[in-house]
């Protein structure tokens, strides 16, 4: 029989037992067999009728009173169609931000270049996976991208901005996939960054030429050679087949699977390039990688670098900056930027505007010359001097 429950009765009922509240239909007390006591309210759920039962709280955390009272508010939003109980299981198995990162991987990663799948892997384990993991995908807020890209920022600065570029694009996926309605990285104020332009000097070169010369590890050093004669990505030497070039007519297919723009783009190489390639296709292997390693191709090149690099005496340089030293030749000689982006395989203007400093030289000889004709005066030209050193 119900009866109206007190605080006594909670307190005494014996167990196991429900003891259910005349006053508000559902509402009752569960006894347990150990003597465990909590409120608890049994509800209709609407559409389709089940009966559910919901926990309020344990005895005597919660009075009896406050105990009614909440039923008597679960029952008000129930009759509005709500059903706690769903909604509380529906949250305990919605995604966390490690399942969306596992999903990420699985679908979003297989179609980016294979060292994009590297790097993206590796931020995602070392900062958003422990970080963010086990946080529901609809709870993460502005405030928690925010506090970690600022946690971030006072040890690493441009990390920082790569990993709420990441975290930025992987909440995408999630509003694309519905599981959330927005992106909470939008409105992260990136850390300033300042492009490097980084290039060799003559001195640097041949410092470097001699090194390469030198070092005993020859498959490096012939990627240090392409990559300073081509002006390619690390990625895209690395990766490189025999299948992709040309040798006859000197040229060089790169798939849109293996460059940063994602489509094909044709180069035409230079003789030291065709004659260093040549070199290579007399003693190449049956794997089809210029570069062949334990793994299909070779990985990576960095103890080797950095054992030329201290070889030849120079300090601060990577790799990518062989890549800026080649767009600097070129710039340096007069070629217009477009002709640079090109070769480079830029899309867009302004990634190769950085070089346009770089035309000085050339920019300076045609005001010259401008300058001659419009002053009727003879224009200045640059006389080498014989026997200077």
């Amino acid at each position: 029989m119900a009866q109206k429950l007190t605080d006594k009765i909670a307190k005494t009922s014996p167990g196991p037992a429900l003891v259910w509240d005349e006053d508000v239909k559902g509402f009752g007390l569960r006894v347990t067999a150990a003597g465990s006591r909590a409120f608890i309210l049994n509800y209709r759920r609407k559409g389709d009728g089940r009966v559910r039962r919901w926990t309020i709280g344990s005895f005597p955390d919660w009075g009896t009173g406050a105990a009614r009272d909440e039923a008597r508010r679960l029952k008000r939003l129930i009759d509005g169609g709500a059903d706690p109980l769903g909604e509380l299981e529906g949250e305990r198995s919605s995604p966390t931000v490690a399942d969306l990162c596992t999903r990420f991987e699985a679908e979003y990663l297989p179609r980016r270049r294979p060292s994009t799948q590297r790097t993206y892997r590796n931020q995602l384990n070392a900062e958003i996976r422990p970080r963010l993991g086990r946080l529901k995908v609809a709870k993460v807020t502005f405030a928690d991208i925010d506090a970690l890209h600022r946690d971030l920022s006072a040890r690493a600065p441009y990390q920082a901005n790569r990993i709420a570029a990441l975290a930025s694009r992987v909440f995408a996926m999630a509003v694309k996939w519905g599981m959330r309605g927005d992106n909470p990285c939008r409105g992260i104020e990136r850390n300033q960054e300042q492009k490097r332009r980084r290039y060799l000097s003559g001195d640097e070169l041949a410092r470097l030429t001699k090194a390469l010369a030198a070092h005993p590890d020859r498959q490096s050093a012939n990627i240090v050679r392409l990559l300073l004669l081509t002006g390619a990505r690390k990625g895209e030497m690395l990766t490189a087949t025999w299948g992709q070039f040309d040798l006859v007519n000197g040229v060089w297919t790169k798939p849109g699977a293996t460059t940063k723009q994602r489509t094909e783009h044709i180069v035409p190489l230079s003789a030291p390039a065709r004659q260093l390639l040549a070199n290579l296709h007399k003693v190449r292997d049956d794997s089809g990688y210029l570069f062949p390693g334990r793994l299909g191709h070779r990985q990576d090149i960095k103890a080797a670098w950095t054992a030329i690099c201290q070889a030849a005496g120079i300090e601060g340089l990577r790799v990518h900056d062989l890549r800026h030293s080649y767009a600097s030749s070129l710039a340096g000689a007069g070629f217009s930027l477009p002709v640079i982006g090109a070769l480079l395989g830029h899309t867009q203007p302004g990634t190769t505007a950085r070089y346009a400093h770089l035309q000085d030289d050339p920019l300076r000889t045609a005001t010259e010359r401008a300058g001659a004709l419009l002053s009727g005066q003879p224009s200045a030209e640059i006389v080498p001097l014989k026997g200077a050193r």
